[in-house]
């Protein structure tokens, strides 16, 4: 039975006294119920266990090829053994099992203050949603035109972000304009000044992770405050099937240094660098993820790591990859049913994201199946909102009305409570002929209770017609303009913080540039 919270209001939201709503939870206050959180999965325990075993043999029997020679060494020094090929090397089951074990079962990802902290797993069994990453479209709110992503619109989507009460951290696009080889580092500094929220980082090359750990270090007021307050995180991808490049290897190194989360992602797609199956599909991810566990184990102790699956299947009839189609969903459901469940990690997965390329009745009604699915599965974090065709456009009413569907399943999960008070028993067995519970009790006391939406519309045929037929989309786009306008144009950072900023920015097109001459351009 769930169990209500005192209704006492809380001041602070800080790290060991968040919040309680008593309206609708958001991704930085917790739901005024505590109970258990309705659960959905296609593994049973035997189909579980058969695919953990499989995940830990075949690390263990094939292994992993590691580029990066510091890594490799401290790697063989834990346990590790060659592979059949030169730089494969076979993580044997007892440091893997002990990585498992020695993995931080909590993280913070903190914001600029402690109002946008965010702990995981959260005290009420929720989620919280997070922004598309690596998107090099954009689709403009106010005429739903589309160009390549600018720093005008990495601004704008960081202010339509910091509206969202429901998005707990953003991440940062891809971006034109810009030198290619640091279009991370601009669009990084971009998002982090114009943000209180966590901010997710993708770094593109391996000279660029210093940089932005820099940046990072700037905007969190210097290296200690990032140290005890990590206002950023960072992905670090598997090389589908079962490879580490040098730079994502050396992300956890360097994330090690400062305490810096990683997110170790894998991206594997059915037809592709999978099997064509859902289970292999869940198998290649699961894999690859343990790998990176291990690996963050032996390079960087102690380094909290979330387990990020991010599923797609290839259409065979096309050779396009897909995020939200039937055998994506499934793989997404049982990778996140076995990291989460089977192996005690934290879990981030997509939970919103279409194929589609516009804020269409396709994308609602896929990204809700999505979204859905994978939060029954447990995942902690739910990512993608307002990514369109496959993650590579975003769209800030997307957004908007990705994050109304993340609250209306936020509230979905609650597991209802059965007990003679919800039923109002007494009252049900007295009702009278044509009677009525509307000046009931129970009914006054739970009233305030009850969901409702902010963008989705729930008016007459009349009112209706009488505005002009204003849709969900209409609220949406109303919304994400206005919170465009009212974003301060400097953001969030001192003038210093600033400066310090362009600066580096500036150094890292001199030096990173230099690096890559001949072989990219300003795109």
């Amino acid at each position: 039975m769930a169990e209500s919270i005192p209704q006492t209001p809380r001041r602070r939201r800080g790290r060991n006294n968040p919040p309680v709503s008593r309206a609708t939870a958001d991704a930085f206050s917790l739901d005024h119920v505590i109970g258990p959180r309705a659960g959905f999965g296609f593994l049973d325990s035997d189909r579980m266990e058969f695919l953990k075993a499989r995940a830990l043999t075949l690390l263990e029997d094939y292994g992993v090829m590691i580029v990066h020679p510091a890594a490799k060494s401290a790697l063989i020094a834990a346990g590790a053994r060659e592979g059949a090929e030169a730089g494969r090397l076979r993580l044997p089951r007892t440091l893997v099992e002990e990585a498992l074990a020695a993995t931080p079962k909590t993280v913070r990802l903190a914001g600029k203050t402690r109002a946008r902290d965010i702990e995981l797993p959260r005290a009420d069994r929720g989620f919280v949603l997070r922004t598309g990453t690596g998107g090099h479209g954009y689709v403009d709110p106010r005429d739903a035109s589309y160009r390549n992503m600018d720093l005008r619109a990495v601004g704008e989507i960081a202010a339509v972000a910091d509206s969202l009460d429901q998005v707990g951290f953003i991440a940062h696009p891809f971006v034109h304009g810009v030198p290619e080889v640091t279009a991370d580092i601009h669009s990084y500094a971009r998002i982090t000044a114009h943000t209180g929220k966590h901010v997710w980082m993708q770094p593109y090359q391996k000279e660029n992770i210093d940089y932005l750990l820099r940046i990072a270090a700037i905007a969190a007021g210097g290296e200690d405050e990032l140290r005890a307050n990590p206002s950023t995180s960072t992905i670090t991808c598997s090389f589908s099937p079962l490879e580490f490049k040098y730079m994502d290897t050396e992300v956890i190194l360097q994330c090690g240094r400062y305490g810096v989360p990683v997110h170790a992602c894998s991206l594997p797609s059915a037809g592709g660098t999978a099997p064509l199956s859902v289970a292999g599909l869940a198998l290649m991810a699961v894999a690859e993820i343990v790998g990176m566990v291990t690996m963050a184990h032996v390079l960087s102790p102690g380094l909290p790591v979330i387990a990020t699956p991010l599923m797609f299947a290839l259409d065979m009839r096309t050779g396009s990859a897909l995020q939200s189609s039937v055998e994506a969903m499934q793989a997404a459901s049982l990778s996140i049913q076995i990291v989460k469940h089977g192996f005690g990690l934290l879990s981030h997965t997509y939970g919103a994201g279409s194929d589609t390329p516009d804020a269409d009745h396709q994308s609602m009604a896929e990204r809700a199946l999505l979204m859905q699915t994978v939060a029954l599965s447990g995942a902690d974090i739910l990512g993608g909102v307002g990514q369109l065709e496959c993650a590579t456009v975003f769209s800030p009413v997307q957004a908007v009305l990705d994050n109304e569907v993340g609250a209306m399943l936020r509230r979905f999960l609650r597991v209802p409570d059965i007990n003679e008070e919800a039923l109002n028993w007494d009252e049900m067995r007295q009702i009278r002929v044509g009677g009525h519970f509307l000046d009931s009790d129970h009914t006054v006391t739970g009233c305030r209770d009850q969901f409702t939406p902010r963008v989705f519309q729930r008016v007459g045929r009349d009112d209706y017609e009488a505005s002009g037929r204003r849709t969900a989309f209409d609220e949406a786009r109303d919304r994400a303009l206005a919170a465009i306008a009212a974003a301060p144009e400097q953001g969030v950072l001192s003038e210093d913080q600033n400066r310090e900023i362009a600066a580096l920015a500036a150094a890292a097109d001199e030096h990173i540039v230099e690096v890559y001459r001949g072989k990219v351009e300003t795109i």
